[in-house]
């Protein structure tokens, strides 16, 4: 089964026309943080949003602009310090940013912990911020407010920062129980970060522990934030799928990926859309996958 095309709108340069196209064009998930598009991310999406109720929008928690580090500081959420680093996961500052984003945004079906790994140098530091964080987050999907929380990484599983397991024994910690609301996990998967695809074709790694306990998988920057297709040969290309451009043979790849739900992809006009869409509707089986790996890893 491959996976469900979502809207990543980090590096869109019109968000709310990328926005437009993917809804339109009947994608389940648009991806966003409060730090996109230089803050403005929100504003843009949330007429869009509310045009389509049945879409669902994840966000994230962490990373902050200039302008709201300012504005959480004149509300005594962070310090000069902290706005400086450009992100924080303090329960406080969680709490005031989640506040802000249902404002700007309408709504959230889930807030991702973003990038947890900057939380410290050691493991202790980062479970300590994860379970603040996630006690946070508890409190709005206890009021219903959120639709749940997850976690979104570029590197904390390979660094060995957390595993899946370690996150929901965080979650149990912080709702004080098994009724948790830890819902989804997201992660680069792609033919440049691929380790967690090649976990997933020998049934092991993060992925396929996410979903084996119920958690929903997004995969991030399938393209590599657009470096990956300049390097891939029409060869290449080729061999994945007969007839693909670079970009939709990297995307199919990356969409195919075991135990993965959504894949993100920040196209923004509807003929790379449906070009996608196309590439996505006939997935590569785990062996013609595997030899995708074989020949990449061969170099």
């Amino acid at each position: 089964m491959t996976a469900a095309l979502g809207l990543g709108t980090y590096r869109v340069r019109n968000v709310e026309q990328a926005a437009r196209t993917a809804c339109a064009a009947g994608t389940a998930w648009v991806d966003t943080a409060p730090n996109y598009d230089h803050g403005r991310a929100h504003h843009a999406l949330r007429p869009v949003l509310a045009e389509h109720p049945g879409v669902k929008v994840a966000t994230k928690t962490g990373f902050l602009t200039r302008e709201e580090g300012q504005a959480a500081k004149d509300a005594g959420i962070l310090s000069d310090e902290e706005i400086a680093s450009g992100h924080s996961l303090t329960p406080d500052f969680v709490r005031w940013q989640t506040a802000r984003t249902l404002t700007q945004l309408g709504r959230a079906d889930v807030v991702f912990v973003h990038n947890p790994e900057r939380a410290g140098a050691d493991r202790e530091d980062v479970h300590a911020a994860l379970r603040g964080a996630f006690t946070a987050l508890e409190e709005y999907a206890h009021r219903g407010r959120i639709g749940g929380y997850g976690v979104t990484t570029w590197s904390g599983f390979d660094s060995g920062a957390f595993t899946v397991p370690e996150l929901l024994a965080l979650a149990r910690e912080a709702a004080g129980s098994s009724h948790h609301h830890l819902t989804a996990v997201q992660l680069p998967v792609s033919l440049v970060m691929s380790r967690p695809l090649t976990l997933a074709l020998d049934g092991r790694g993060p992925l396929v522990q996410a979903r084996a306990r119920g958690l929903l998988t997004f995969g991030s920057a399938p393209l590599h934030g657009g470096e990956l297709p300049p390097l891939i040969t029409p060869e290449l290309a080729e061999f994945i799928r007969p007839g693909l451009s670079a970009a939709a043979a990297c995307l199919l790849a990356a969409g195919s990926c075991p135990s993965l739900d959504v894949v993100l992809t920040s196209v923004s006009t509807p003929t790379h859309w449906r070009e996608a869409a196309a590439a996505l509707a006939l997935p590569l089986d785990g062996r013609q996958l595997r030899e995708v790996t074989d020949v990449l890893a061969e170099g």
